[in-house]
């Protein structure tokens, strides 16, 4: 029998994105589209300060190719690709970025850095660039909530994985291809989608570029759909496809239906969570947990005997496995995947901040041996993966049980941070690298996006 390819998952989001009409999409979807851009521009400022930007950036350079593309929170720029790669990198390399909770996947770090790229390539109007960014996060959303979360428990990526298709049809609908060539670009971007979950094991660095090579992937299957390269047509669906390939064994489980189901009515850009903390968004519930318990009692780190968290069973290998070595993180990337070590820091110092990730904080003997008294329980009333619930026992050396439960998991869909609290956080990320002035400049134009004649009003800012 052969396969009707007119109504195949690719062909139903190509015509999505291509017909995509920004005047379609509600305000309210609009703006808050506009503060996750805000917020992933903010954190690539304070990523540029670290070590692993520096070094990414570095080795970027090593290729000798000038460019003229910006590079967030540098003042530099790159060729093409590498701007595209090098932003993803920053946004993402602080594991500060935006969470699509029912997908498990940080589409803003992929799709705004496509859109950049392509934007300034193209020379392309803000109003289209805040489209193809919404109408990539609609798809990047839906493609990861087919998997219902298993491409973890496999150790693969989602965010690298279905980021490569979600900007291959940002960097087409910039581009301006047709229906076809953007169905194409799908399945050419099937064999250039990746992503490894093997850097839990010693805290390596390589997860940080995943969607910066989401959108580098999406860039280049566009590109060669644009010349007439043949793609297979059937990428997600397909006995080779995305998920079959990737899920062997949990496959069953997948639900392709989701890949195509509301688009143009439920709008999941509005399901995305902004982070308040620069960890594993898995971890934030727990976090929180043990901050209102702490706060509560006033608790001190010699009236605690030992603390359990409540975790859903879908994140256990993310940040909780093995045990002993999130009781004892060996560098700040290890620790941002430490439920342990996260509700130890929270419990010592009412807080988790970028500046707990220091060297001299993470050495602090108080924090490891209070880290190595946390252990954890599967939560059997978990909301995964609609909300990343978690709650925190705290065992007293008097004999009192302490105990506090967070099921919506703050910044989720429908507990999200403020506008206000957005632009906080946008300030505070900034102020390592530029002045209030320099950042109130670069909000305006973001917030402004869509009434910018040309993306060169939005750069010149950056």
């Amino acid at each position: 029998m052969t396969e009707d390819l007119t109504t195949t998952i690719s062909t139903e989001l190509s015509n999505f994105v291509h017909e995509f009409d920004l005047k379609q999409v509600p305000n309210e979807v609009q703006q808050y589209a506009l503060h996750l851009i805000l917020d992933a521009t903010g954190i690539a400022y304070a990523s540029s300060q670290y070590d692993f930007s520096k070094t990414g950036l570095e080795a970027l350079r090593l290729f000798e190719e000038p460019g003229q593309h910006i590079v967030l929170g540098t003042g530099e720029k790159m060729s093409y690709r590498d701007a595209a790669l090098a932003n993803g990198l920053l946004i993402h390399g602080l594991d500060f970025d935006d969470t699509h909770v029912a997908g498990v996947v940080h589409m803003t770090s992929a799709v705004w850095p496509c859109v950049l790229a392509v934007a300034e390539k193209q020379n392309s109007t803000g109003a289209e660039m805040l489209a193809a960014y919404i109408a990539g996060m609609e798809v990047g959303a839906r493609l990861g909530m087919v998997a219902k979360g298993a491409f973890h428990q496999v150790g693969h990526h989602p965010t690298g994985l279905v980021g490569a298709f979600a900007c291959s049809l940002v960097a087409a609908k910039l581009m301006k291809l047709s229906v076809d060539e953007m169905t194409m670009a799908q399945g050419i971007a099937l064999s250039m989608a990746s992503g490894n979950f093997e850097f839990l094991e010693d805290g390596a660095w390589t997860k940080r570029y995943h969607p910066g090579w989401a959108a580098v992937s999406g860039i280049m299957a566009a590109t060669f759909a644009k010349a007439g390269y043949i793609g297979p047509s059937l990428p997600y669906e397909g006995r080779f496809g995305l998920y079959k390939s990737h899920l062997i064994g949990l496959e069953p489980g997948c639900d392709y239906s989701l890949a195509t189901a509301g688009l143009n009515t439920k709008w999941e850009v509005m399901s995305v969570g902004i982070k308040p903390y620069p960890s594993c968004h898995f971890t934030h519930a727990a976090i929180d947990a043990t901050l209102i318990l702490t706060n509560e009692h006033q608790l001190t780190v010699d009236q605690v005997k030992s603390i359990k968290a409540l975790v859903p069973e879908e994140v256990v290998k993310t940040v909780c496995e093995p045990l002993a070595t999130k009781q004892s993180p060996s560098c700040a990337y290890d620790a941002q995947f430490s439920v342990p070590y996260l509700v130890a820091v929270a419990l010592v110092r009412h807080d988790f901040t970028l500046a707990d990730l220091e060297e001299k904080p993470l050495a602090d003997p108080i924090v490891a041996a209070l880290a190595k008294k946390v252990n954890y329980e599967v939560d059997p009333n978990s909301g995964f993966p609609t909300y990343y619930s978690g709650e925190v026992h705290i065992t007293l050396n008097d004999g009192r049980v302490l105990k506090h439960r967070e099921h919506k998991n703050r910044g989720c869909f429908d507990r999200p941070l403020s506008a206000d609290d957005i632009a906080k956080k946008f300030f505070l990320n900034c102020q390592l690298t530029i002045s209030e002035e320099k950042a109130s400049k670069i909000q305006a134009s973001i917030l402004n996006l869509a009434s910018l004649s040309n993306v060169t009003e939005l750069t010149k800012q950056l």
